[in-house]
């Protein structure tokens, strides 16, 4: 693949270009030169658009697609293409698919279905059997197949020996535990945050002492243990607070956040619109205010769009029996930047690849072209059109958000929005 990128502002602090407007050739998918002004005389695909911005290449800690077992809500292929689209150019996809990715020849079925796209897939693995939290699947060779972590997407570990020996036998061979911070047996059926607002609206509620908990625990247990722990989407001011205390006794911990957490509160449950159903729920403005300080700070070291497909049929229900989740792929950027400066936004997206074993890929000379294209000044309102999932489930319809992508180009292909 060859191109010519057109007058990019380069936006990536480790790249001596940063801040720089330039030309950037790609030639046979590497960067080949970087100057104010190149000349095309071998007529390759040039790359002109608005205000145009450049960086390394997103990466997405938490994606589901539905495949294998769930096509309806959304393919691997057409997913990664949505992904690559927004920005993307990789993303962690969970395994919460039926049957469940939880053997080295998931795995393989995964990334196969993957070849050719210009987003990476990097598959996670259940951590137990049929994600029941019973039996440890088979990690080590998940992890010989491709697999970057272990996780039961949105499934608690009940039993605390279950996921001390997980901790203990993935630190083996550098495997990456994930434990989703709920305790069952007190959010018990839940569907929102235990506030004012549940009771206002006889809806059964999710208390925070069920995240704080949880998250507790595992800090103990990864205290005890020595492994590598990741905490997914964490919603709480106290979740904040316990791991930024646990990460000052220097453990091998990371945390993330979805965006949907930062942006809105509870009291958009008011009409009881089952978009805005998400897990961890929605809680209170003290708790975003915590948790977009722990952005700033590092506390939480990834924000995921927590992209989840959930089709028509499990969506356009009775609030209590909607299913939970939002797709959020297309959204991610310009929500970030209704609360970041794109400097840090940018950042954000950036962050977290050598956790779950993503390369690097600054902006220089000779590197491999993975690249996002964006401009960070567009403002529009967030509608139905602009989501390119197969479902449409999107918490950020209605919203004013500014920032729009272009696309990538990455894997030797350029991916543009259409």
């Amino acid at each position: 693949m060859n191109a010519l990128i057109k007058s990019a502002t380069i936006v990536d602090s480790k790249s001596d270009f940063h801040n720089q407007e330039v030309d950037i050739l790609i030639e046979n998918g590497k960067i080949a030169k970087i100057s104010k002004r190149i000349s095309n005389p071998k007529n390759y695909k040039e790359i002109k658009l608005e205000n145009l911005h450049v960086s390394q290449g997103w990466f997405d800690s938490s994606v589901s697609f539905g495949e294998p077992g769930f096509e309806e809500r959304e393919t691997i292929s057409n997913g990664l293409k949505v992904a690559g689209q927004f920005g993307f150019t990789a993303v962690a996809m969970n395994a919460n698919t039926n049957p469940v990715i939880d053997t080295n020849a998931d795995i393989a079925f995964a990334l196969s279905k993957a070849n050719g796209a210009a987003c990476d897939l990097k598959p996670i693995g259940a951590l137990t059997k049929n994600s029941e939290s019973i039996d440890l699947a088979e990690l080590f060779d998940m992890k010989n197949a491709g697999a970057v972590a272990f996780y039961d997407y949105q499934k608690p570990i009940a039993n605390p020996n279950l996921l001390k020996i997980a901790l203990q036998y993935a630190s083996n061979f550098d495997g990456l535990v994930l434990s989703f911070p709920q305790e069952s047996k007190i959010s018990g059926l839940g569907v929102m945050n235990e506030n004012i607002n549940s009771t206002k609206l006889g809806l059964k509620g999710n208390p925070v002492l069920a995240e704080e908990l949880q998250v507790a625990r595992d800090l103990f247990l990864l205290e005890y243990t020595g492994g590598k722990l990741h905490i997914p989407t964490i919603s709480t001011a106290k979740s904040v607070e316990l791991i930024r205390d646990a990460k000052a006794k220097k453990l091998d911990l990371t945390c993330s956040v979805a965006i949907h957490n930062l942006m809105f509160t509870d009291e958009k449950l008011n009409d009881f619109d089952s978009n805005f159903k998400v897990l961890p729920p929605l809680r209170t403005q003290n708790d975003a205010d915590a948790l977009i300080e722990g952005v700033k700070d590092g506390t939480i070291d990834m924000v995921t769009s927590d992209h989840n497909p959930i089709d028509i049929e499990n969506k356009n229900v009775e609030f209590d029996h909607a299913a939970y989740g939002t797709v959020g792929l297309e959204s991610s950027f310009g929500a970030l930047q209704s609360l970041f400066s794109t400097k840090k936004a940018v950042s954000i997206l950036t962050k977290g690849k050598s956790r779950f074993g993503v390369e690097d890929s600054k902006i220089e000379i000779g590197a491999k072209a993975n690249l996002t294209l964006f401009n960070p000044e567009t403002k529009y309102t967030f509608s139905k059109t602009d989501v390119k999932s197969t479902s449409k489930n999107s918490v950020f319809l209605g919203t004013d958000l500014k920032g729009k992508t272009y696309g990538i180009i990455a894997n030797n292909k350029i991916e543009l929005s259409e």
